[in-house]
């Protein structure tokens, strides 16, 4: 049984040698993997917060209360239920109260997480480099610098684009081609804190009139919302690609005249 197992093994890994298209998992060090092991961590603390807010939310609105799903806004509700007398019955209260203290032990050591994740962005050089794009901050940039490894893997910032699953599918025929969605290939982590920093970016140009911010009020106005994150998003890739490939700075004006 063994030895059919590794036969098998090795021939689908002899097919995906022979696929011009395939790309590999870059390699990693041991830090690299210490730091993905943080982002993993905290990505299930996080997955738990939010779950554990859901179930909030569901157990009380079967009792006519509706909280906004905005965590902070659960967190004060909450804090009011449990500390008055409002008609809920005495053993609802007590879950609830239950229930907060789990909600706030997880949000302390979510906080602990992100403070390691700090002082990894602080004393790294390159996280360093890449948290000065818009849209990239110490999460983005240290989940970045540890899932790369090493870039030779990729040929152009378009391929590493690919990978991240930031780049539009494309069907042609009859000469004419078709853009659709992205491909939602590689790591979903990544691809959605590129999308999430991207929007954040968007949304803070607002008002502002440096070359950059211009730049990114004409994708606001031209495309859909979530379209321009992921415009942005695609584009930041490419820009940490040639940041690492070429060790260079990020310089903001240089950004917008390649767009």
């Amino acid at each position: 049984m063994a030895t059919h197992h590794a036969l098998r093994t090795r021939r689908r890994a002899g097919e995906a040698v022979g696929r011009p298209s395939m790309r590999f998992v870059p390699p990693k060090s041991t830090d690299q993997l210490a730091v993905q092991a943080v982002h993993r961590i905290r990505r299930r603390l996080v997955a738990d917060r939010v779950r554990l807010a859901n179930q909030i939310r569901g157990l009380l609105s079967e009792h006519g209360i509706v909280i906004a799903r905005d965590i902070a806004q659960l967190r004060r509700g909450l804090a009011v239920i449990v500390g008055n007398i409002n008609g809920l019955s005495e053993m609802l209260r007590a879950l609830m109260r239950e229930l907060q203290e789990e909600l706030s032990e997880l949000d302390t050591r979510v906080a602990a997480y992100d403070r390691r994740i700090r002082e990894i962005f602080r004393t790294n050089e390159q996280c360093q480099r890449l948290g000065k794009i818009e849209g990239v901050g110490p999460v983005t940039a240290t989940a970045l610098i540890a899932a790369v490894g090493d870039r030779s893997c990729f040929k152009n910032g378009r391929q590493f684009a690919a990978w991240l699953g930031l780049v539009p599918k494309q069907r042609s025929s009859g000469g004419r081609s078709r853009l659709f969605g992205i491909s939602k290939r590689g790591d979903r982590y990544l691809r959605t804190l590129m999308i999430h920093g991207a929007r954040a970016a968007l949304s803070r140009a607002t008002g502002k009139q440096d070359p950059r911010s211009l730049w990114l009020g004409k994708i606001r106005q031209r495309r859909h919302p979530n379209v321009a994150a992921v415009a942005l998003a695609n584009k930041n890739a490419r820009i940490v690609w040639a940041m690492l490939t070429g060790d260079a700075a990020y310089e903001p004006a240089l950004s917008v005249k390649a767009a």
